[in-house]
């Protein structure tokens, strides 16, 4: 059974930097595809970016050339490296697994992640 932890959020200051980590057990991360997901309040779960298991990436429009994904096999753990934060970035960042086994990998077919991490808060605020 898949397992997410999520870690990295915190409260950072416009402009600034913050690396977010999902830790899986379970499965190995080069064996499904993994999914960043944000919800800010009153808002509907939005797609950040993804990653498949052969290391195909997607970004949504208004965080590419800002966030970066990646995977580190060793520790079993996905990065979103994010740049140039924005208030509009703040919210409860998701990481999700999709084990359909699809070629590549989708940041806007939510129903295809059926295992997700309990989140962790990122807050852009001067």
């Amino acid at each position: 059974q898949l397992q997410l932890v999520e870690a990295g959020g915190g409260l950072v200051q416009p402009g600034g930097s913050l690396t977010l980590s999902c830790t899986a057990s379970g499965l190995t991360v080069d064996s499904y595809a993994t999914g960043w997901f944000r919800q800010a309040p009153g808002k509907e779960r939005e797609g950040v970016s993804c990653v498949s298991s052969t290391m195909r990436t997607g970004y949504a429009d208004s965080v590419k050339g800002r966030f970066t994904i990646s995977r580190d096999i060793a520790t079993n753990t996905i990065f979103l490296q994010m740049n140039n934060l924005k208030p509009e970035d703040t919210g409860t960042y998701y990481c999700a697994g999709d084990r359909s086994r699809l070629r590549g990998c989708s940041f806007t077919a939510i129903s295809r992640y059926t295992e997700w991490g309990q989140g962790t808060q990122v807050t852009v605020s001067s």
